[in-house]
């Protein structure tokens, strides 16, 4: 069982960076291919950052080049560094991941932390 507690979010102007932190309890969080996703109000949730055990990254094409993913296996805790972010960012952040070699979403999803990006 993995526990998911998201952090980090707030108001920042266009332009303006965030670290966001996704804290995970539970042994397997090593094993797990982790991601970031995003649901902006009235829309789907998306996937717009994984990082697999090894450290391999991928990132939705919204993003590349502004969004940096990462993990601490020690500190079971997966980062989402946001640079250069839009207002079209805008969203509630969620982490999740899975344990297939995709990314994936089975664990209970936390309580997200909200990015508002606005002038």
């Amino acid at each position: 069982q993995v526990q998911l507690v998201e952090s980090g979010g707030g108001l920042v102007q266009p332009g303006g960076s965030l670290r966001l932190t996704c804290v995970a309890s539970g042994s397997i969080f090593s094993l797990s291919v982790m991601g970031w996703y995003r649901q902006a109000p009235e829309k789907q949730r998306e996937l717009v950052a994984s990082i697999g055990r090894g450290g391999r990254t991928a990132y939705a094409d919204s993003v590349k080049g502004r969004f940096t993913i990462s993990r601490d296996n020690t500190k079971k805790t997966v980062y989402l560094q946001m640079n250069s972010l839009k207002p079209e960012d805008t969203a509630a952040y969620y982490c999740n991941g899975g344990l297939g070699s995709t990314p994936e979403a089975i664990y209970e999803w936390g309580q997200g932390t909200q990015v508002t990006v606005s002038s």
